[in-house]
């Protein structure tokens, strides 16, 4: 019986301690719980950081990028209004005076026709090459001009008869008349375009640069 009874004792410490090592790891068992679940939910929190931190460079590096479009269409804009100002910019060759004659055609030697004439003068102060530029009337008679250089601040008469080129005189060496009673001369220059016209007759003169 003593031998038994020794044996239940020893039995009963070894449950006791038992419990007692149970009891003591089942706090450090949810604390090591609850540690893994707050880095979870900080990790969360971090990865939602992160995402919101990329959404918000996205919109700047969007916002900059439209920026950086607008910037572009405003200098485009720019550059485009200061080319088409210097586009149009006035030429400084114009039609001056136009003298026309009247009952040419009976002038048999034609000797009239120099006293029918059409003015270019150059309001500028430098030179300027006439060549190509050309003088039509109504009908579509056409004088173009040969290398012609015309100083700044001085003009020279188109004639319409024969004759030999001076610094101030120029001659289509036509045979008959070409400006009418009512009619309009257009200037052009080397590029066909439209820099000066100038018209006449019933309505008196009529005066257009460009």
């Amino acid at each position: 019986m003593s031998a038994s009874l020794t044996t239940r004792r020893a039995l009963a410490a070894v449950l006791a301690a038992g419990a007692l090592i149970g009891a003591a790891a089942m706090p450090a068992a949810a604390d090591g719980h609850g540690h893994g679940r707050d880095n979870g939910r900080n990790h969360g929190r971090d990865h939602v950081r992160d995402h919101d931190n990329g959404r918000d460079n996205g919109r700047d590096n969007g916002r900059d990028q439209g920026r950086g479009r607008d910037h572009g269409r405003d200098n485009g804009r720019d550059n485009g209004r200061d080319n088409g100002r210097d586009h149009r910019a006035p030429s400084s060759i114009a039609i001056g005076e136009v003298q026309n004659e009247d009952g040419m055609r009976g002038d048999r030697f034609g000797r009239a026709l120099n006293r029918e004439w059409v003015e270019v003068k150059n309001t500028g102060r430098h030179a300027v090459n006439l060549r190509g530029y050309t003088l039509t009337d109504e009908q579509g008679n056409r004088y173009r001009f040969p290398d012609f250089r015309l100083d700044g601040r001085s003009s020279v008469k188109v004639h319409t008869g024969q004759g030999r080129n001076t610094r101030h005189d120029l001659y289509q060496d036509r045979r008959r008349q070409v400006w009418d009673d009512s009619d309009t001369a257009t200037l052009r220059d080397d590029r066909g375009n439209i820099i000066d016209t100038e018209s006449w007759g019933r309505r008196g003169h009529h005066h257009r640069n460009g």
